[in-house]
């Protein structure tokens, strides 16, 4: 169907929302969620922690700066349904080069507008995030609803396998680099190894499936443990890996590597009702009472009692519902957070831990 033509949105509980199309035609199946940024829109649809999951703007108009080959995050649209109240056809901004209905055209992933998004994200809010089916070409809303109902879901399933890269690579890092890290691709941001190279780190990204002799092997200075998507408990190969770093080389897990560094620890991860996406979160730090505001993106959650008789000290809490965000070993070089360091365009008070992470390689290179 073209472009303005009928869009549906069907919830697996019955509920049903009708828009317009402005991406591509066609169907698709996914988790929907809802993002509460402002901002930031073509970082959302190509990060990686997005696959799998139909993804709902509750900002009221978006589009409206266009994109430009700087800012994804990974080297595609990684959702599978974006839906926004209004989308800006005509975009303002001296670094945009696509609008946003032509991007999503481009890599054939379907946008629908016109749709009450408030609706949308209070029903989600009350009733949880949901398996969900958008649609551009005629079918029912008893169809959709079937289909949404059908499709296999997110729990349980390994769906960093669909994001992480094929074989190691290097990105680019300075020539007087002080330190060697080797990152994990679960779904890594762009982001996250821009900021270790401007941290003074050369920079080796690895396979999710890379085994802990290998990376040791590489000799590094410290391991990064990247975002990505999905349940943690779906992929327990690689918790079986981190579990063999620990101790070994110093450790710094973000969002996904938070959770999968938790399970490694001998804690337990659960679902959250609907999530935290947004770039409003605020986050305390436990020792000193700072509050951070912070970027987040994850539906799972490690359980904040279950590294209660663990060598595990809590670092971080969420001020909104009280959940864990972050963590620290009591001995050994390794800590971890919930949110996102490195989110582009912002906020930017946690960016300070990329230096921590450097900090703790040095010490532990000099100790």
């Amino acid at each position: 169907m073209s472009e303005n033509g009928e869009a549906v949105v069907a919830l697996e509980d019955g509920r049903v929302f009708a828009g317009r199309s402005f991406g591509a035609a066609g169907t698709r199946c996914g988790e929907v969620v809802f993002n509460t940024s402002m901002t930031g829109y073509q970082e959302v649809v190509t990060d990686p922690s997005y696959a799998g999951q139909i993804v709902t703007m509750t900002y009221p108009l978006i589009g409206n700066y266009g994109v430009n080959a700087d800012d994804p995050e990974s080297g595609r649209i990684q959702v599978e349904g974006f839906v926004v109240k209004e989308c800006c056809r005509v975009p303002s901004n001296w670094r945009s080069s696509q609008s946003l209905p032509d991007y999503l055209r481009a890599q054939d992933v379907i946008g629908i507008e016109g749709i009450d998004t408030r609706a949308l994200t209070l029903h989600i809010r009350v009733a949880g995030a949901m398996k969900a089916a958008v649609s551009t070409d005629g079918r029912s809303a008893d169809e959709l609803v079937a289909m949404a109902r059908a499709w296999e879901g997110l729990v349980g399933r390994d769906m960093v396998q669909h994001v992480t890269c094929g074989e190691e690579f290097p990105w680019p890092s300075p020539r007087d680099a002080r330190f060697r890290v080797v990152a994990y691709d679960f779904g890594v941001k762009h982001n996250i190894l821009r900021l270790l190279a401007t941290a003074g780190c050369q920079v080796t990204v690895v396979p999710a499936t890379a085994p802990a002799d290998a990376v040791l092997a590489m000799e590094p200075d410290g391991v990064m443990l990247s975002n990505g998507p999905g349940d943690p408990a779906g992929v327990p190969h690689v918790v079986a890996e981190l579990r063999k770093l620990i101790g070994r080389v110093p450790i710094f897990g973000i969002c996904l590597g938070h959770q999968l560094l938790g399970l490694a620890l001998g804690g337990t991860t659960y679902k959250l009702k609907f999530g935290h996406r947004g770039a409003n979160h605020p986050v305390k730090e436990l020792a000193t009472g700072k509050v951070d505001i912070t970027s987040q993106n994850h539906g799972f959650c490690v359980d904040i009692d279950s590294l209660s008789d663990t060598d595990v000290e809590l670092t971080h809490v969420n001020l909104n519902d009280e959940t864990l965000e972050g963590f620290r070993h009591r001995s050994e070089p390794l800590f971890a957070v919930q949110y996102h360091p490195e989110a582009a365009p912002g906020p930017h008070d946690a960016s300070h831990l990329f230096e921590r992470f450097t900090r703790m390689m040095g010490e532990w290179k000099n100790g």
